[in-house]
């Protein structure tokens, strides 16, 4: 069977095209093709990795300092909140920082808003488990 050819590797290879923001020695940062915000970058090692932690410490160092430098770009830039940074390599299976600049309500925000909301209320539905607490539900349904 032939191996699926990996975008990010045609692109570091320049089969493809890209937005090349900048570029070290393990690693390079271009523009998102699909940004989710104005500045949102990927920051991807050369070597195909399919997930963060399979790097080597240089390649790991090099591709977070890469990923330093540019934030601190976005952030001169588009004066955004923060930058929310997180590791992909599931739908690309070659791992890619994702850089994007964030602001209060925007859609990154509001997502992890929610999340943060989901594990706040995690306490609450693992309450809902406890034997005192379907004897609770099960009378309030009953006397309903």
């Amino acid at each position: 069977m032939p191996k699926e050819r990996c975008v990010f590797c045609d692109i570091i290879k320049g089969r493809e095209d890209c937005y090349l923001v900048e570029e070290s020695c393990f690693a390079i940062c271009i523009l998102d093709i699909n940004p989710l915000q104005r500045g949102h970058c990927l920051v991807i090692p050369k070597r195909h990795v399919e997930f963060w932690y399979e790097m080597n410490e240089k390649e790991t160092a090099d591709l977070y300092n890469l990923a330093r430098r540019v934030s601190l770009r976005l952030m001169k830039v588009y004066k955004p909140d923060f930058i929310m940074q997180y590791a992909r390599g599931r739908r690309i299976p070659h791992t890619h920082i994702f850089l994007i600049p964030t602001f209060q309500n925007d859609v990154i925000d509001r997502y992890f808003n929610a999340l943060e909301g989901f594990q706040e209320g995690a306490k609450f539905l693992s309450k809902l488990t406890e034997k005192d607490e379907f004897i609770k539900v099960l009378q309030e349904i009953r006397d309903g």
